[in-house]
């Protein structure tokens, strides 16, 4: 985790925008591959659009519920794994790696684990897993994003916590940065967290004063005028971009 949490303010303005804006301002600032790099690489699921996005820290599991072992090697496994998860700075979203996927039998979410996390911080999770008590998880206010649902629980226990894990082709860290929503998510890495805010807002507007005011200013001009305006819009926001950050940007 970056020594330094962002404002709580900070996160909340962070998690008006949806999570394809936030790329759009993390990709001018960060050093890392857009392409293969804090995106999910697989298709997930969110089962509660309608929550919008969620913005968290990331504490991380690891479980197997096709395992019925691991609830005889690890008799305490449930009470430690809820003290890792309380001893971290919220908002917390819990990452959750399934070793049995793709063959997913079991959930480690439902209604009581929802509201036991919401209970210790937690906002959400993103698990290549499964979710079920799938109402009663959204009447506790959490977010779940998921491979599928399932019917039960199988042998579900924390098998290991606070580890780095691969979710959805992607890797996650304890602490990590995470926005989510009904596109995907993304991991922020620490450098980039202190400028992402500013980023996110200046693409955004970016786009409001060129390309999009380019598409929509349209009424009575002739196609041949609307692309020479949407080619001029492309070039004042590719100079904005490269002004601002040095990149040119989607445009």
């Amino acid at each position: 985790m970056t020594d330094t949490l962002l404002p709580h303010s900070d996160l909340l303005e962070l998690k008006r925008w949806n999570t394809p804006t936030i790329y759009n301002g993390w990709e001018q600032i960060t050093r890392h591959d857009v392409t293969s790099e804090g995106i999910n690489l697989e298709e997930c699921c969110d089962f509660m659009p309608q929550m919008g996005p969620m913005v968290g820290y990331a504490v991380t599991l690891v479980i197997e519920p096709s395992n019925p072992l691991h609830k005889r090697d690890h008799p305490t496994a449930w009470s430690d794994y809820r003290r890792y998860v309380a001893s971290v700075p919220g908002p917390k979203i819990v990452v959750v790696q399934d070793l049995d996927k793709p063959r997913v039998i079991g959930s480690f979410w439902g209604e009581v684990n929802a509201n036991v996390h919401r209970a210790l911080g937690c906002v959400g999770t993103i698990t290549d897993g499964a979710v079920r008590d799938l109402d009663e998880m959204t009447g506790a206010g959490f977010k779940a994003i998921a491979r599928r649902l399932c019917v039960g629980h199988a042998h579900v226990v924390p098998v290991r916590w606070g580890c780095e894990v691969r979710v959805f082709g992607q890797r996650v860290w304890p602490g990590a940065l995470i926005h989510a929503d009904k596109h995907g998510f993304l991991v922020i890495p620490d450098e980039d967290q202190a400028g992402l805010l500013e980023a996110a807002r200046f693409m955004d507007s970016n786009e409001c004063r060129t390309v999009i005011a380019g598409a929509r200013d349209t009424a009575g001009k002739t196609i041949d005028q609307i692309l020479a305006d949407l080619d001029a819009a492309s070039l004042a926001f590719s100079a904005a971009a490269r002004a601002r950050f040095h990149a040119g940007g989607e445009w």
